[in-house]
């Protein structure tokens, strides 16, 4: 099992927004880069919002960032778009077998290792922005044009 596309897709429109900022950023429009429906775009849109990381207005299509690029980190996206819960990013089957050497310890012994696993990779999400994502595609761009 795999981290929900959510976050991918949160950056996606995130990074979107930016570089579309002298455009409409509509879910429609959107939801053709991501290259999904609408109401996928609209229901994660609804999420960045209330994370306090783009604006929208009922009744006006179109969104715009919240937050200053460098201020919206790969680390709040996640959070926002509740890909996992605190320290839950790997699930730990219940009621191992008690009779079981292995049964009996091996959540103790484990639990703490996937935590662990799970603290660097948001301190790595905490030290990427939107903004470095805007640069790097702005970078692949020039590349790609050569």
């Amino acid at each position: 099992m795999s981290i929900s596309s959510r976050f991918s897709v949160g950056i996606h429109i995130l990074t979107l927004i930016e570089v579309n900022k002298d455009g409409v950023s509509s879910s429609e429009y959107l939801g053709r880069s991501v290259n999904t429906n609408p109401a996928m775009i609209r229901k994660i849109m609804g999420m960045l919002k209330k994370a306090g990381l783009i604006k929208v207005q009922p009744g006006i299509a179109g969104a715009e960032l919240a937050k200053d690029l460098s201020d919206i980190t790969l680390l709040d996206v996640y959070k926002a778009v509740n890909v996992v819960k605190d320290n839950e990013l790997f699930s730990i089957h219940e009621n191992p077998n008690p009779d079981c050497t292995v049964g009996r310890n091996i959540q103790n012994t484990i639990e703490p290792l996937f935590f662990s696993a799970q603290n660097a990779m948001e301190k790595v999400l905490e030290n990427v922005t939107i903004e470095d994502v805007v640069n790097d595609v702005f970078e692949k761009e020039k590349l790609n044009a050569k």
